[in-house]
């Protein structure tokens, strides 16, 4: 790349002028600010010491070095200590010319290294996806595409909670008001029919604690004697002791619930390479965690409960067993890492997963390397911000979560009634128009989600996202559209781009060129968005890139430009950027639509 050769040419240009040797790495090179006439900035006050010269004595005398050895420079300015370099003409139409055809452009090469094991999703078995998986799901799917293309071998793996106290509340709701009704009898998807039983154990179980409260407890007492929850706590007993008649409602109802996750999977189009349950792996935990005792690396209280102590690293102490034996989440995030590793062999574990629990991986990093495991060092916590609706936060028990399947059915709605508005499914027959809307729905939820940093909170406005106009989904699959209908009209013209010898040395005017130079920054943002882990930084690139080439096709005349060399080179421009969008897209797990 021509950032490359630049920062050898300093160093060059530093030896030639003042016989010091330099290290690329040590001299600043960044893209020129918008208000500034240049393509690349060199800062030179780093330099100084070695020049003995001013910032732009020291400045000019590199340019002009660069400029008489680096055929790609034109031309440069001097601001102060900054070195604005301008490319030439002839550099970004060879650019062009050579990347616009291939297939692979941006992406990088196979790396020959150990696989990414990236962890996302993570659902409950008591209740169905809601607004924030959608916001995880998201997330690992696109950062495993990221990583993909930044040349990675990456194993996307989902890690189902289906034990624990959670489970075994909506297990005995059911058993106590469910009258055997099944997905089947009810025609209601699995995991809605259980989470419509969690939340009525966390009814019956208010009204409980308020007829306790009532007699004279505590709240705190209320919350732990009233019925329910300790019948709860009785059936995850009889679970971990595998009580026949416990283990097989067990199975029936996290199989309503697999079920019903996959449906939802498919429509998201999020997909896993493996998928460990954590009813398997809390015991690989507990092994991990008694080996600990006998090498005294943990300790074992009075009660026979057992504990990681972290306070010489700034922690406190850890429960990782109960006193009855029974884990506690830790317990089988432990497990779940070591049979990972014993798989793999990783260079690195990313977990998808929200910030209130950061302190949940601070932890875990901390008790695998105090067990030592070094591969405790590679675990990154992706922690992402909360998604928030405009009437507030959701919750679960209460039965206020925004679904994730109401939320799909009502993009669904909103693209139909936004794109039948603006006429752009009028020439459409109902199965394509159908298809439309879906595409149109489902990349509009994705990409306003993903174009938010994933470390913020964020608020999702399902009508706010489909709007053709703004920094959205629906309006860069639009520009996608756009592009393909001016191509197909080309080709029609007998404009065939693909057999037409482009000159090389045709002068740019400013939106063409500027136009290019989005289309060259494509392989860094793939870079940046891979070290980083965050999609937006694609969702901002794509905008860019596709605000940009609207302003080139408005302003600029294609197939009723003049020139035909220049009709040539526009059209080539436009079929580039219809590439880049549709990879980038693909990226965010975007599709886009060939019509609209």
């Amino acid at each position: 790349m021509i950032e490359e050769k630049i920062l050898a040419q300093c160093c060059h240009a530093v030896q030639k002028l003042y016989g010091h040797e330099l290290n690329p790495a040590s001299v600043g090179l960044e893209k020129t600010k918008k208000e500034i006439t240049g393509d690349f900035t060199v800062v030179v006050f780093s330099l100084l010491k070695i020049s003995r010269k001013s910032p732009e004595t020291t400045a000019t005398e590199i340019g002009t070095f660069l400029q008489q050895n680096m055929p790609e420079i034109e031309t440069f300015n001097v601001i102060k200590g900054f070195l604005n370099l301008v490319l030439s003409d002839h550099f970004w139409m060879k650019f062009l010319v050579k990347n616009a055809v291939l297939p692979d452009f941006g992406f990088c090469k196979s790396r020959h290294e150990h696989p990414v094991v990236l962890e996302y999703s993570s659902p409950n078995t008591n209740k169905p996806l809601h607004l924030g998986h959608i916001r995880n799901n998201l997330l690992g799917f696109s950062l495993a595409e990221i990583l993909k293309a930044n040349g990675h071998k990456v194993v996307k793996v989902n890690l189902v909670n289906d034990r624990g106290i959670h489970i075994c509340k909506s297990m005995l709701a059911y058993m106590r008001w469910g009258n055997h009704e099944t997905p089947g009898s009810t025609g209601m998807k699995g995991d809605h029919l259980i989470g419509k039983y969690y939340v009525l154990f966390d009814k019956e179980y208010k009204a409980e604690i308020h007829d306790l409260i009532g007699k004279g407890l505590t709240e705190e007492e209320a919350e732990k004697q009233a019925p329910l929850i300790v019948e709860a706590q009785e059936i995850l007993r009889k679970w971990e002791a595998k009580d026949p008649e416990t283990i097989t409602l067990w199975k029936e109802m996290n199989g309503w619930a697999y079920q019903g996750f996959d449906l939802t999977y498919r429509r998201l189009g999020v997909d896993f390479d493996h998928i460990y349950y954590e009813s398997e792996t809390y015991l690989h935990g507990k092994k991990l965690v008694m080996e600990g005792l006998d090498s005294e690396v943990l300790v074992q209280k009075e009660d026979g409960s057992i504990w990681a102590d972290l306070r010489d690293e700034g922690l406190d102490e850890k429960l990782l067993l109960r006193a009855d034996g029974t884990s506690v989440y830790m317990t089988q995030d432990l497990g779940t890492a070591q049979l990972r590793y014993d798989e793999y062999r990783p260079s690195s574990m990313i977990y998808v997963v929200g910030n209130e629990q950061n302190y949940h991986f601070d932890v875990l990093k901390k008790v695998l390397t105090k067990l030592g495991m070094e591969y405790g060092k590679h675990i990154y916590h992706l922690s992402y911000g909360m998604v928030e609706l405009p009437q507030g936060r959701m919750k679960s028990r209460e039965g206020t979560v925004v679904d994730a399947d109401d939320l799909m059915d009502e993009m669904l709605r909103t693209a139909e009634e936004t794109t039948r508005e603006l006429g752009k499914a009028d020439e459409l027959s109902d199965e394509d128009a159908t298809r439309l809307f879906n595409t149109i729905g489902l990349g509009a939820l994705k990409y306003f989600i993903l174009k938010v940093d994933p470390k913020k909170n964020m608020m999702f406005d399902p009508r706010e996202s489909i709007d053709f106009n703004g920094n959205t989904g629906p309006f860069i699959q639009y520009t996608y559209a756009r592009i393909q209908s001016l191509l197909a009209k080309a080709s029609s013209a007998g404009f065939l781009w693909e057999d037409a010898k482009i000159s090389l040395h045709l002068p740019l005017l400013p939106l063409e060129k500027e136009t290019i130079k989005r289309l060259y920054q494509f392989r860094e943002t793939i870079v940046q968005a891979g070290e980083e882990l965050s999609p937006a930084i694609i969702a901002n690139y794509i905008f860019d890139l596709a605000k940009g080439f609207n302003q080139f096709y408005q302003e600029l005349p294609v197939l009723k430009e003049e020139d035909p060399e220049k009709v040539v080179l526009r059209i080539c421009i436009s079929k580039f950027t219809g590439s880049v969008i549709k990879k980038s897209m693909k990226l965010l797990g975007i599709e886009v639509p060939e019509r609209m």
